[in-house]
């Protein structure tokens, strides 16, 4: 069975799907991705009593938080394709305290069973740049907010990526070669406020911001030595130089000169 390069494109085709639970579960524990996720929530101007839908739910962390704003009185429903990660959404959530306010349910975010107008709250979070079909989720969103309600959207956008390295042209052709082979779109951050605007809705905002990493947490690191793994498997640095490059990358952390950024680009808006 081929697996693709992004294994999040397909969580339950990987060899070790559990793996990328905790993976996920870790990066939400960090402080920079707390500050992320709760500055995205703050923006989407979740409230007591709201209904909400978020498409990619994956492991929950987001719902949960969003669930915890909304109260006993709303409730936050998680779409995933992932049966994997959907088990593990509602293993946490029940072990969080959660009942009937938040629910984890496995389906397609192109196809989504549910009526028109049905939430108050439609959002996905790190999603587009990991699906081929991407127009047809946003479509799907709209569909499913009701008339003044918000569609929000949040992307990485990895042509803002930053990280310190002594040898700048061999991390260029491995960051940017690498992305460019594995995600269908990793620049989509940036096109957030467009795509919004282009689908009719209104009062459309844009919110940056920045993940940083000076420790080399262990989502970065993982996220790094996959880079150079795959940069060798694609034949776009020889397997000496990209051990190299990774070696150097856990040298300066060693030292505590480790720095590491990448931009997030969120955009809302009312559908009309």
């Amino acid at each position: 069975m081929t697996r693709p390069l992004d294994p999040y494109a397909a969580i339950d085709r990987q060899r070790q799907p559990h793996g990328y639970v905790d993976h996920l579960e870790a990066r939400s524990r960090t402080p920079a991705q707390t500050r992320l996720r709760r500055r995205f929530l703050r923006f989407v101007h979740l409230r007591p009593g709201l209904r909400v839908l978020e498409i990619g739910s994956g492991t929950g962390s987001i719902s949960r938080d969003a669930a915890r704003l909304v109260g006993p009185r709303g409730q936050v429903i998680g779409v995933d394709p992932s049966r994997v990660m959907t088990q593990a959404a509602r293993r946490l959530g029940r072990a969080a305290g959660f009942g009937p306010c938040l629910v984890h349910s496995v389906g397609d975010g192109t196809r989504l069973r549910f009526a028109a107008g049905s939430f108050d709250r439609v959002f996905a979070v790190t999603v587009l740049l990991h699906v081929a079909r991407s127009a047809a989720i946003l479509d799907e969103m709209v569909r499913v907010a009701r008339p003044g309600g918000l569609v929000a959207v949040q992307d990485q956008d990895f042509g803002s990526l930053t990280l310190d390295h002594p040898d700048r042209a061999l991390t260029e052709r491995i960051m940017d070669g690498v992305v460019g082979r594995m995600y269908p779109d990793p620049f989509s951050g940036r096109t957030t406020y467009g795509r919004l605007v282009r689908l009719g809705l209104r009062r459309v905002r844009l919110a940056v911001d920045v993940f940083q990493d000076t420790r080399l947490e262990p989502y970065t690191h993982a996220m790094l030595r996959r880079r150079a793994e795959n940069a060798a498997r694609l034949g776009i640095a020889g397997p000496r130089a990209a051990a190299r490059w990774l070696a150097e990358i856990e040298r300066l952390a060693a030292k505590g000169q480790f720095a590491f950024t990448l931009n997030y680009y969120a955009a809302r808006g009312v559908k009309p």
